[in-house]
């Protein structure tokens, strides 16, 4: 793993009417790891994944990606520079092909970003990557399935597919094992740890167990700020997290 930062964040605060949901975020994210972003509910780690990945602007502070300056960059332009983010939400095509959806997102640089109405035969010289993609996330066999027609778990991983079809440097991937039961989460974190091999990745994720697993380093937050940052050992016997997640808990045994 080489461990310079590919992502760095300094002093990242983000005000909502006078509400601090990010207080001074000082963040590494070294470059061909798995880096997770935790914390309790509240904790302002989607908020701070919405500063990373420019869907909010933030009130001071500064992000870099590969040295270069995005802080006050747009979503689709740090996109191009190779920082892809999926969501929490599976975003798929329902009514076309597995091969589609995947294709779609090639074509961009293919130089065939708008031309929807190409004839398939100039689209089919992307199928052999577009099958590539879909054999990483073990949908091959069902390249011609409508993906209104995958099971939930399965519809993660061709958005996953179509992600990977944009050729990222850096995946960020929000909560991609919410919603999933334990065999579907299982499998995601199998394809999360398959597909980052030559790639970084940054994830907000909930489940300590795929964490745990897959991660290389973790980060934690407790209102909007970090807590405590390490592996995920180091941070799994830190007093102050422990103590942090003990009252979530009881917050909602409570409840």
């Amino acid at each position: 793993m080489n461990h310079q930062p590919i992502l760095r964040a300094r002093g990242l605060s983000k005000r909502f009417s006078g509400f601090a949901a990010v207080q001074q975020m000082d963040l590494d994210v070294a470059e061909g790891s798995i880096h997770a972003l935790v914390g309790p509910n509240g904790a302002g780690k989607t908020t701070c994944f919405n500063l990373l990945t420019k869907f909010l602007e933030p009130s001071e502070g500064s992000i870099w990606f590969q040295e270069r300056d995005i802080t006050r960059m747009q979503p689709a332009q740090v996109a191009r520079l190779g920082m892809v983010r999926s969501f929490q939400i599976s975003a798929t095509f329902a009514h076309m092909s597995l091969l589609d959806n995947v294709r779609v997102g090639m074509q961009r640089a293919a130089g065939l970003a708008w031309q929807f109405w190409a004839s398939p035969s100039r689209l089919r010289r992307l199928d052999e990557r577009a099958m590539h993609y879909l054999d990483q996330v073990g949908l091959a066999d069902r390249a011609q399935w409508l993906a209104v027609n995958l099971p939930y778990g399965h519809k993660r991983a061709l958005e996953l597919a179509t992600t990977l079809a944009l050729e990222p440097r850096l995946l960020l991937l929000d909560e991609p094992t919410q919603g999933l039961g334990h065999e579907d989460v299982e499998r995601v974190a199998e394809l999360i740890a398959r597909v980052a091999k030559g790639r970084t990745v940054l994830m907000v994720e909930h489940n300590m167990s795929v964490i745990a697993r897959i991660c290389d380093r973790v980060t934690v937050m407790q209102r909007g700020s970090k807590l405590a940052e390490g592996s995920y050992a180091e941070v799994a016997a830190n007093p102050e997290v422990v103590s942090a997640y003990m009252g979530e808990a009881a917050q909602e045994v409570a409840a």
